[in-house]
């Protein structure tokens, strides 16, 4: 049995995930700050029948975040060099987005730029669990929920485009 180097073997440092968990947790807050489903604008918008009731998306996006930055940690830890660096774009890229899809829906009330970020959001989800998958795959797994809940989110978004576009 061949003993990994110091260069080879995964390090067990805790600043990915300290990393990560700082990034994810600013995203939610960049976010929230942007949601407001008891403005007179979003009430006003005819929803499908199977829009989750508002308190849902708190108790969905809490285990999500989590395991958002449990896998990007995770990943960043196995990670090394310019696959480490990709990775850590990639993921940054993913959180943006999936800021930003808040600030479009609901700060600029416009569900039509929210379906075209939640389309974005779901293409850099596909291509930041492939690259997590090539590093760590009980990371690339553990967001595939978040993928899940995203794709799920554009077809909502998508239906209330669909019913609101007087």
């Amino acid at each position: 049995m061949r003993l990994l180097s110091e260069a080879q073997a995964p390090s067990h440092s805790r600043v990915p995930y300290v990393i990560t968990a700082a990034a994810v947790s600013a995203t939610a807050v960049a976010g929230a700050a942007a949601v407001d489903p008891s403005s007179a604008w979003y009430r006003r918008l005819e929803k499908p029948a199977f829009q989750p009731p508002p308190w849902a998306f708190g108790a969905v996006w809490t285990p999500l975040y989590t395991s958002i930055a449990w896998a990007g940690g995770h990943a960043l830890q196995q990670a090394r060099g310019r696959r480490r660096r990709a990775l850590a774009a990639s993921l940054g890229v993913n959180l943006v987005l999936n800021t930003t899809w808040n600030w479009l829906f609901f700060g600029q009330q416009s569900p039509k730029a929210g379906l075209v970020g939640t389309l974005l959001l779901d293409m850099s989800n596909v291509v930041l669990i492939r690259q997590m998958a090539e590093v760590d795959r009980s990371g690339a797994r553990a967001l595939l929920p978040y993928a899940g809940w995203c794709a799920f989110a554009t077809v909502l978004n998508g239906a209330i485009v669909q019913r609101n576009s007087a």
